[in-house]
């Protein structure tokens, strides 16, 4: 009899510190499910150190047999040939993914592997969904906690979709999610919009609380820019409320306007005591174009987002690399 197949999309930029370690954990884990069979993807982002000299080491050690951990009976090598960020190497695990279920992970080890025993087994008592919510983050200061915080709000007053605040990037789907996932055509994307889009309200979806280590070596690579683009793409991507709020600020700005020149003309012509007109032109004008340039800002990112999708470029350009086992088929069975 044939076992289910699960999938390990591990997304790795500059991670070549972290890659023996996240395997041994990995392989003491997957050896504590032994009625699976699991494959393991490893996408390499465009990294510049050892990263790619690291899994591929990995990957000619299990087809040579010399790995001390082993059982993990597939390991592919998704090979980006630059930088394409997170979202889009996710994609690319998911596009060469076999598995019944795909389990998405970092490779830094702030997603426990440990707790993919946990996500299994809610997937096999029937969860199409198994999501991990942080309930602490042990690599951050409070400082970058209250942002982040703020921003989920910012982004679900902004949005048309509701995004659970503190659920990353570590999470299990079944197979049919992944289908229907394949289908999405958009070159921006964030993974977490979307599944708050597509998930069903039944019991289907699991959510499991964990505790985030700090990373176990190397920086992360959210820089500050990095995540206020995700922020931006984010709102953008899910809603079009950005430019209604914008429609009535330009209405509020027009009645200002209307007033002040209303009152203008009351002081003059009525109370006999003209105002300085330099002063109020120029408040009048700085206040006008400024709220004329923030709309246009606004309406420019989603007309840049249109100028993108409409050429309907390829998402990413890989090499796939993928030594299988002799007998794979044997060892699965």
């Amino acid at each position: 009899m044939n076992k289910k197949l699960v999938s390990i999309v591990v997304s790795a930029y500059n991670e070549a510190e972290n890659i023996d370690e996240l395997y041994r954990r990995l392989a003491d884990t997957v050896a504590l499910l032994e009625s699976l069979s699991f494959e393991l993807i490893f996408v390499n982002d465009g990294s510049t150190d050892a990263t790619l000299k690291k899994i591929t080491c990995l990957q000619i050690g299990l087809t040579s047999g010399i790995l001390p951990h082993a059982p993990i009976h597939n390991i592919k090598i998704i090979n980006l040939n630059r930088n394409f960020g997170h979202e889009i190497a996710m994609t690319a695990g998911m596009d060469n993914a076999d598995g019944d279920a795909v389990i998405f992970m970092d490779a830094d080890l702030q997603h426990p592997p440990g707790y993919i025993v946990q996500m299994v087994e809610e997937w096999r008592h029937g969860a199409d969904i198994v999501l991990t919510k942080r309930i602490d983050n042990e690599g951050i200061s409070g400082i970058y906690k209250f942002v982040s915080a703020f921003f989920y709000k910012i982004l679900n007053f902004l949005s048309d979709v509701n995004i659970p605040e503190k659920t990353p990037d570590f999470r299990l789907l079944d197979r049919k999610y992944i289908d229907f996932l394949k289908n999405f055509n958009e070159r921006d994307r964030m993974f977490r919009g979307l599944l708050s889009w597509i998930a069903p309200s039944d019991n289907k979806v699991k959510v499991i609380d964990f505790v985030a280590p700090k990373r176990f070596a190397g920086k992360t690579k959210y820089t500050f820019s990095k995540s206020l683009r995700l922020a931006i793409d984010a709102i953008l991507q899910f809603s079009t409320r950005p430019l209604r709020i914008a429609i009535w600020f330009g209405i509020i700005t027009a009645v200002f306007s209307l007033i002040l020149g209303i009152w203008v003309i009351v002081e003059h012509y009525i109370l006999s005591n003209p105002t300085p007109g330099y002063a109020t032109t120029i408040v009048a004008i700085t206040f006008v174009g400024s709220v004329q340039l923030i709309v246009l800002g606004i309406m420019g990112e989603y007309i840049g987002k249109i100028h993108l999708e409409v050429k309907k470029r390829p998402l990413y350009f890989a090499e796939i690399i993928n030594r299988k086992i002799e007998n794979n088929e044997k060892n699965n069975s």
